[in-house]
Formats: C-alpha cells, sequence, structure tokens
C-alpha cells in the first residue's frame, strides 16, 4: 500500500470523508486507490457517483465533503469551500466541442442549442466564443451530456456542447465539429483549459486532502492495471480504447499540480468572466 505518512483526524463521525466525482475514467482512475483504502494514512471515504452539474448545485448548497466540480462554478461557491491544487482536469487539446449535424449550420442566430449544464467551463466557454462571434441570439437546454449526441443526431437540437469521451466518438453519431473551444480558447489566450476543479470544505486540513489525491493518483501511475476493471466498471459503456485515450487525455501533471501555468489559465478565465458579467467575482483563493 501507498503511504502518506501524515496522519488525518476524523472529518465527521466514523472518520468518513463525503467524496463526490464523476464515474469518468479519469476521475475513478485517480481516485480509485482512495477509495479502495490502498493508501496508508488516508480517511476512509464515503463515495457517491455524480456528474458535474449535480455536483457544481450541490456543493453550492454546501453539500459533500470534497468534490469535482466545474472551475465555472468555483465563483458561485461560498467561503466554506477551498479549491485544491490537486485532482482535477486542467490541460491542452482537451475542450468542449460544437456539434452538429452532417454539412453544419449556416448560421447560429436563433439555434436550439442542447448543453451539458449552465455553470460548467464547457457552457462558459461557449458564451465567450458567441461573444466573439458578435453575440448570436440563440436558444439553449441543459440536457444530460450522454444524451445530447443522440438528440443532434435526430434532430431535436440544431447544435450541441459536448464534453468528456464525445470527442472521439462523435463521428458514430455522424456529427460534424463546428467548433473545438478548446483550440480556439488556446489560440486566443495561449492557456490550457481549466475544466474540472477539486473543492474541499474549509474547516477539513485541505493540505492532508491533498496529500490523498496526489498518493492515489501516484499510485495509480505507478500501478496502471489495478484500477483497470474498476474504471471500466464505471465507464458508462466506453470501450477500453476510448477509456485509454480519455485517461491519457485528462490525467496529466496540471492533475498533480495546477502550478503557476495553471493558476495563470484559471486567472485569465474567470477573471476575464466576470469583467464581461458572466461570473460573479472569484471568492476563492487559487492555491
Amino acid at each position: 500500500m501507498a503511504a502518506l505518512g501524515v496522519p488525518f483526524d476524523a472529518y465527521e463521525p466514523g472518520g468518513a470523508l463525503h467524496l463526490a466525482h464523476s464515474p469518468c475514467p479519469n476521475d475513478t482512475f485517480i481516485y480509485h486507490a482512495w477509495t479502495s483504502g490502498l493508501i496508508d494514512g488516508a480517511p476512509a471515504t464515503r463515495l457517491t457517483f455524480a456528474d458535474i452539474d449535480v455536483t457544481n448545485s450541490a456543493c453550492a448548497r454546501g453539500e459533500f465533503d470534497v468534490a469535482k466540480v466545474s472551475y465555472a462554478a468555483l465563483p458561485h461557491l461560498g467561503p466554506e469551500w477551498r479549491l485544491l491544487p490537486a485532482g482535477g482536469a486542467l490541460g491542452r487539446g482537451c475542450g468542449p466541442l460544437v456539434l452538429t449535424g452532417p454539412g453544419g449550420l449556416a448560421g447560429l442566430e436563433g439555434r436550439r442549442i442542447a448543453v451539458p449544464s449552465d455553470r460548467s467551463t464547457a457552457f462558459l466557454l461557449f458564451n465567450l466564443w458567441l461573444r466573439d462571434l458578435g453575440g448570436p441570439g440563440v436558444s439553449v437546454e441543459v440536457v444530460p451530456f450522454d444524451q445530447i449526441m443522440p438528440a443532434v443526431r435526430d434532430g431535436r437540437f440544431d447544435a450541441g456542447l459536448v464534453i468528456h469521451e464525445a470527442r472521439f466518438t462523435y463521428g458514430e453519431y455522424g456529427l460534424d465539429c463546428l467548433v473545438d473551444l478548446g483550440e480556439w480558447w488556446e489560440g486566443a489566450t495561449g492557456c490550457p483549459i481549466p475544466l474540472g476543479a477539486i473543492v474541499a470544505k474549509s474547516h477539513l486540513d485541505t493540505a492532508a486532502v491533498t496529500d490523498a489525491i496526489r498518493a492515489s493518483l501516484d499510485y495509480a501511475w505507478a500501478n496502471p492495471e489495478a484500477s483497470r476493471a474498476y474504471v471500466a466498471e464505471h465507464a458508462q459503456e466506453m470501450s477500453d480504447e476510448v477509456c485509454a485515450k480519455h485517461i491519457e487525455l485528462y490525467v496529466n501533471e496540471f492533475s498533480r499540480d495546477l502550478g503557476e501555468e495553471g493558476r495563470a489559465a484559471v486567472t485569465r478565465l474567470l477573471g476575464g468572466a466576470a469583467e464581461l458579467g458572466l461570473v460573479p467575482e472569484l471568492g476563492i483563493a487559487i492555491p
């Protein structure tokens, strides 16, 4: 077993820390060792699998102890939360896509767009991109992310904003990519894309929680076979190849530490969005 060398106090009666993250391969890969009790010195966890749209709103209500949320949701969280520098998703070449049916669209004005969340980084990037286009008026509807591509394919929406493994599979639905918002963001700013953040209640020993996350990630990198079955079990019918691509894309050195480049990217995204009135001013410190 991997060891932290830092003792944890009990976070609640029984010592269980309520952790929430998605069932996507990048999260199950990172957190498998911790939630499976493979890290000596780490607290017991009570795990809830939840889509990021659920955790965004749940954390705004004060639920969970540690959770994966959208970076775009951080300005909506209160001072009881702290951003952790590890365990999240930030990188290059991993941005959301706007998909259409074959042949694309002549324009966006008046179009109906399916989006996975209205407080996600994907949606924030989408709105920044629309402003860059001159602000065409569109109608958006929140749809579970795994239902967006079928809905666009079937003509229920003119376009869909997709995330996660959809960048590997949208061709199977006969869809075209109108824009890669990651490429657009990186080209406009030179920054990597801040997608998913890890937050913890501020009364916790957040340094120790960060140590547990890093130890779990280090274990996963050193023992990739250990989590393979667990990742596949929760991968929502993804092929092994897609799971591997998902992990390779979304789990990187930023997952272990934001670093200066990561912090600059978060500041650029949320500071710029706040100046445009798209989100409130960020009230959580960037570690």
